[in-house]
């Protein structure tokens, strides 16, 4: 079964700020780039990106979890994108690293060996980057033991 095409469409504002469309119901969002080239008004391409992976990342967890009956809510998460220079000298996101904070103790959740095994191979977007861009994925228990 095909699945849907995912499609958003960009409407340029002024100089480097466009609003981004996602669909008929939701408020565009503006994304901008950061000074010198742009003013700051919005998150930036790498700062979606790195929302886009947290996000994923975020909902996979989640979503390997309830299959179990298991509630970790609420889960945060905090994304970095390293930006550097690759050997052509060009800007890239060089590395990502994700940290995943679960909302209870991990003692009170079931199954958390198995999900935390797994859930990273069901993220579409960190997948799909990951071949491009390291992904590096932590996750933490309410009490900031580290799990993985």
């Amino acid at each position: 079964m095909t699945q849907p095409i995912e499609s958003v469409r960009l409407t340029q504002r002024q100089d480097y700020q466009f609003d981004v469309h996602f669909a008929d119901a939701l408020p565009p969002l503006r994304a901008d780039e950061p000074p010198p080239l742009g003013q700051g008004q919005g998150p930036s391409p790498v700062q979606l990106l790195a929302a886009a992976i947290g996000n994923c990342l975020s909902d996979s967890l989640l979503f390997a979890l309830r299959k179990f009956k298991q509630a970790p809510e609420p889960i945060t998460a905090e994304v970095r994108a390293e930006v550097g220079r690759n050997p052509e000298g060009r800007l890239r996101v060089l590395a990502v690293q994700a940290d995943l904070k679960l909302g209870v103790p991990a003692a009170s959740l079931e199954h958390l060996d198995r999900v935390l095994a797994n859930f990273e191979t069901y993220c579409t977007v960190t997948q799909s980057v990951h071949s491009a861009i390291p992904v590096a994925t932590r996750v933490f228990d309410a009490d900031g033991v580290m799990l993985k």
